[in-house]
């Protein structure tokens, strides 16, 4: 499915033009996308678990191939065939862990009219639910409250007119701290990635 994705992406990118942008352009966008998403710790890592995700974004421009990008991001992270224990034993169960997503990140606009970009940069996650999904209990007091790692996108802008613009990106993340409050094994951390579709708005 990536493999599709990006072969699209590719197409599209070579078959529009675009309305280049300069310095000191700021673009709003908002998009939706479908998300598949990890925990892993030295030894092993979890079975991957799908979700969405719904995101706003500015993009301030320093030059016509440069910008800043900060997106606020509502995130479904987890992953399946995990288990909970009781006094009756283990049981497997599915867990949803929802964040508020937080990245700033250097965007690189490429190609011959510069509607390609790509992305890196930190970001902070605020854990705003965790449930396992067996019995749908609520197991937000076993994680921290943060997660913090490194966010990596590359996509394609379509334009509609002179400001607006459709796009589609790839977006991936790394945690780099443990997700669990208790853990006295080595940090699990989760790992996301997503396919995004969504609009960009110049304002001038």
């Amino acid at each position: 499915m990536k493999n599709c994705v990006f072969t699209i992406m590719v197409l599209l990118g070579l078959s529009t033009s675009v309305f280049a942008q300069k310095k000191g352009d700021v673009e709003f966008g908002v998009n939706i996308g479908y998300n598949n998403s990890s925990v892993s710790d030295s030894y092993d890592s979890s079975d991957t678990g799908s979700g969405f995700n719904l995101g706003g974004s500015m993009d301030y421009y320093f030059s016509n191939s440069w910008s800043v990008k900060t997106k606020l991001i509502y995130d479904r992270k987890g992953w399946d065939n995990g288990f909970i224990e009781d006094e009756f034993g283990s049981t497997i169960t599915d867990f949803n862990l929802d964040y508020l997503t937080v990245p700033v990140m250097a965007s690189w606009h490429f190609g011959n009219k510069r509607n390609w970009f790509l992305e890196f940069g930190p970001y902070v996650g605020f854990l705003l639910n965790a449930e396992e999904t067996r019995f749908g209990t609520d197991v937000t007091d076993s994680f921290n409250g943060t997660d913090f790692g490194l966010a990596l996108g590359i996509g394609v802008k379509i334009p509609l007119n002179d400001k607006l613009k459709l796009f589609f990106e790839y977006e991936g993340q790394g945690g780099l701290v443990d997700i669990f409050k208790q853990n006295d094994y080595s940090a699990v951390t989760n790992s996301r990635s997503s396919i995004n579709v969504g609009l960009n708005f110049l304002l001038k």
